[in-house]
């Protein structure tokens, strides 16, 4: 038999006949040749690369191929401590790209660990355990509470059966099950008669016959998803290609063009020829330019760290300074993924309940008036509500390293932890007689206790207790506690509007009654409920926001990212939710039904006028993901689920929660966060957007440099005049310069305004025209202000040797000035504090400044540089020259800032 309906839709029968199974199960013989044929229940893993294949992938990179032909420059010009250096930048940065390399693979064997190791199986109608790889299509497997679903499952029997599926849908609640077909097109959240593999039975028991394992389940296809992902390139990284061959392509046409001017025109030796042009190369290449911002980015990884953010992929940092939208899940990530009571509404009015999850401490609030419930003063309605909700409780509350948490139910956990924030000294000696556990059929739970006397009690009583749907109990009671403690006819109308405001604002509603029994009743039926029953009141019960993430929205909209909710959860609760954090269109809502019949022009068309996407599955997130990046969003993707791993990996930004994540989520991630805080992902977005400030002033210090240097050998070489700086004494700057002062923006702190300003767009070059000027003015004045020294020295009779120490000690002077000035190039007002710097700053000032030093005065040096002592007033003349440098770029920049009106931003 075949069919091409899905199997949710179908009778139960028609997967028996299918498969060639029936309810006893199928014969050992039988699971022998399903599992022949269909292959073990167990997902692919990715073939790793070898250490080598991996490693020389790190060199294929135009800027690497720079690198090296840096490297061989000055191995050729004899420079071999040179050579080394560079190639240990290289080297260091493939190590660091090999412990980085293999995320897709290790995501798709975490989503393996999370099938089933065992099952239970019926094999010719007897109970047999085995291994879940074994588990076959037409097998009928036992599903009991505590066990996780080791296959898909269509659903033969169903018991009081809840399955936790936040995995794959979102949802924080268990969702009960029963065995009809359902219609074809609802979301996975609402197949009540499948279970998936994967999943967790957290009550009841129940039979299903297996319709598909391994790769063909539903996590097996989001293990597909996964695999079948390419990884978009990082702006930075992209920007950073992109120059490199720019900068590839000039250097080597401007010194061909160079080499054959000088020798067709100006009949220069070839030989002292090349080399100026190997001068020229080793100038214009500036080759600590990766490690500076390896480093960089590195420190970011640190000062994330300290923010709860690891960082699992260096450019990644980068990128989140540029996210302009942040696509969330809901459950685990706004919210606790802990139900609470959240309302309470009883006859004497309305109540707040305060507290985090399942934690029994919390204040009770009056709604009309915000006043605080004290337990010494809590009205008897409260007091027989709390008690109701301890009797008829299945469920423990246990502290675990400081966190609260709950076995059994989780609903049955928040109303354990709201009766003893109510009653937090007065728990009653309890003595269960009998219990009528929960059924889908009638809808709730009752038990019969005999409890010890209360403050409120005299003495001892014989109590049914029963709490269920709001709809069902309302139907059961005659009668609800009244004002004074005492009975009086239910006013049903009244509290099914009540429930229905409860259930309109997200949450699910339970009605809680009792009813005294004789003291020696010893059984319990559904027939003692049918007289006698008494409403006490009714609670909304909800998977809370955290306060932290309200506050992380608020920062998040204040930069100018947005931020759009993305769940498997129920409409109904994710508006609830989006209201409750703050989101900018709440009330915009589409589901995945929705985006199932919408073409991917029409969904990017809505994808920016709204802000809550409602059960959605897997191919819903990757789809919104891509119509964000269409419209040129940079996108940051949070969860925490399975369900998550496949956005998680093609987003610009994936961030998997630490604590409560599954290892899939995490593994296709970028950044986890380790204390699953949506507040660390704007702390991490402005430690981004600082790691980008800091890039941008490294290259804004670094090209005008290099470019300025490049020039004056160009220059020379055009003119037929003699090279004021050798190639040697080049190398020298560009490695003692680049490891000190380049370095030291590195430890830049964050500017003011750093989280006022919108996002950069993800078409915004690397070079922008203000940073292009700037390379040009500043490249410009360099070569002027060595020119100008050269010339001048040698007018005043010195040799040759001398005038390039003057110009050598001139270009460090002048890149020591270039540098206070960059870290201030941004603010608007001159500033003491700003301008004297950090530590790092001045101590790589100082390192410099020995260096050179060294250099100049130290005869081992002078031999190898050529260099000779300078007389005190040049070397005054230097740094005042310097200083010059300083006062007129910051002439410009106030003068630039003036006519186009330029946003700054000042630091502290």
């Amino acid at each position: 038999m075949s069919t091409d309906a899905p199997w949710h839709s179908l009778p139960v029968d028609d997967a028996l006949k299918h498969f060639h199974s029936r309810q006893s199960g199928l014969s050992p013989e039988e699971a022998a040749r399903a599992l022949q044929e269909y292959g073990p229940n167990t997902l692919p893993s990715a073939k790793p690369r070898s250490l080598l294949r991996r490693f020389l992938h790190q060199f294929n990179s135009v800027l690497i191929y720079v690198l090296l032909g840096c490297a061989g420059i000055t191995l050729m010009l004899g420079h071999l401590t040179d050579s080394l250096v560079i190639l240990a930048a290289v080297i260091a940065n493939a190590l660091i790209g090999i412990v980085q390399e293999g995320r897709a693979e290790n995501a798709m064997a975490s989503i393996s660990k999370i099938l089933s190791p065992q099952a239970t199986v019926l094999r010719d109608a007897r109970r047999l355990s085995t291994e879940g790889r074994y588990v076959v299509p037409g097998d009928i497997v036992v599903l009991e509470a505590g066990e996780r679903v080791p296959a898909d499952l269509r659903l033969l029997r169903a018991n009081s059966l809840f399955i936790q599926e936040a995995i794959l849908t979102g949802e924080s609640v268990a969702v009960e099950k029963q065995t009809s077909p359902v219609p074809e097109n609802v979301a996975i959240a609402e197949r009540s008669c499948m279970a998936y593999s994967g999943t967790m039975v957290t009550m009841g028991e129940g039979l299903g016959v297996v319709i598909a394992t391994g790769t063909q389940s539903e996590i097996g296809r989001i293990s597909g998803l996964l695999s079948g992902i390419e990884e978009l390139q990082t702006p930075l990284l992209l920007k950073m290609s992109i120059f490199a061959r720019w900068l590839t392509a000039l250097i080597l046409i401007l010194g061909a063009l160079l080499f054959a001017y000088g020798y067709a025109v100006l009949h220069q030796d070839p030989q002292l020829l090349f080399m100026s042009i190997v001068g020229l190369s080793v100038a214009a290449i500036p080759e600590g330019l990766p490690a500076v911002l390896t480093i960089t980015l590195a420190i970011g990884v640190q000062a994330m760290a300290k923010r709860n953010a690891i960082v699992r992929r260096l450019p990644s940092i980068e990128t989140l300074g540029s996210v302009s939208v942040i696509c969330t899940d809901k459950t685990g990530t706004l919210t606790f993924n802990e139900m609470s009571v959240t309302n309470i509404c009883l006859t004497t009015g309305e109540f707040r309940v305060e507290g985090e999850g399942y934690e029994p401490s919390g204040r009770i609030l009056r709604s009309d008036d915000a006043s605080p419930i004290e337990a010494t003063s809590a009205d008897l309605h409260l007091f027989r509500l709390a008690r109701a909700a301890e009797l008829c409780n299945d469920a423990m509350l246990h502290q675990d390293d400081g966190h609260w948490k709950v076995e059994g139910d989780p609903m049955e956990g928040a109303l354990l932890a709201m009766s003893r924030k109510i009653s937090p000294n007065k728990e009653a000696p309890r003595d269960r007689v009998a219990l009528l556990p929960f059924d889908a059929s009638y809808r709730y739970m009752a038990t019969l206790t005999r409890t010890g006397p209360q403050s409120s009690d005299a003495s001892e009583q014989t109590l049914i207790t029963i709490k269920g749907a709001p709809e069902r109990i309302l139907a059961m009671c005659t009668q609800e506690l009244g004002s004074d403690g005492t009975p009086e006819p239910l006013n049903e109308r009244q509290w099914h509007q009540r429930a229905e405001a409860l259930a309109n604002a997200g949450q699910r509603v339970l009605a809680l009654a009792e009813k005294h029994a004789s003291p020696n009743q010893t059984s319990l039926s559904s027939t003692d409920l049918e007289q006698g029953l008494v409403l006490i009141g009714l609670v909304g019960l909800m998977d809370p926001p955290r306060p932290e993430a309200i506050e992380a929205v608020a920062d998040c909209r204040s930069a100018g990212i947005q931020v759009k909710m993305v769940t498997g959860d129920h409409a109904g609760t994710a508006a609830a939710i989006s209201r409750q954090i703050g989101l900018e269109k709440p009330g915009n809502i589409l589901t995945g039904a929705d985006i199932d019949v919408m073409t991917d022009a029409e969904l990017r068309d809505c994808a920016m006028e709204t802000d809550v996407f409602a059960r959605t599955n897997p191919e819903h997130k990757l789809r919104l993901v891509a119509a964000l990046q269409t419209l040129g969003m940079t996108v940051a993707m949070t969860g925490d689920g399975v369900n998550d791993a496949p956005a998680l990996k093609r987003a610009d930004a994936g961030i998997a929660m630490g604590l409560k994540g599954s290892e899939a989520a995490r593994e296709a991630a970028d950044l986890v966060l380790a204390d699953d805080n949506f507040r660390s992902i704007a702390d991490a977005v402005r430690e981004g957007r600082t790691v980008y400030d800091n890039i941008v002033k490294v290259i804004g210090w670094t090209l005008p440099t290099s470019t300025g240097e490049a020039m004056i050998v160009a220059a020379a070489i055009l003119f037929g005049l003699t090279l004021p700086i050798t190639a040697a004494q080049i190398l020298w700057i560009n490695l003692i310069t680049a490891s000190t002062l380049g370095m030291a923006l590195a430890f830049e702190p964050s500017e003011l305004g750093t989280m006022s300003r919108p996002p950069r767009k993800r078409s915004q070059p690397l070079l922008t025209g203000e940073l292009v000027w700037h390379i040009a003015l500043v490249s410009a004045l360099f070569m002027a202000a060595v020119f100008g020294m050269f010339v001048y020295i040698q007018d005043q009779g010195h040799s040759v040797e001398y005038a390039r120490t003057i110009t050598v000690n001139t270009l460090v002077f002048l890149e020591i000035f270039q540098l206070l000035f960059v870290r201030t190039m941004h603010v608007s007002r001159f500033s003491l504090s700003a301008w004297l710097g950090t530590r790092p700053v001045w101590i790589a000032i100082a390192m410099v400044v020995l260096g050179q030093l060294a250099m100049t005065y130290l005869p081992a040096l002078q031999l190898v540089f050529e260099t000779r002592p300078l007389a005190a007033k040049d070397m005054a003349l230097i740094i005042a020259l310097g200083f010059v440098l300083y006062v007129i770029l910051e002439i410009e920049k106030r003068m630039r800032m003036a006519l186009t009106g330029a946003p700054t931003t000042d630091k502290a």
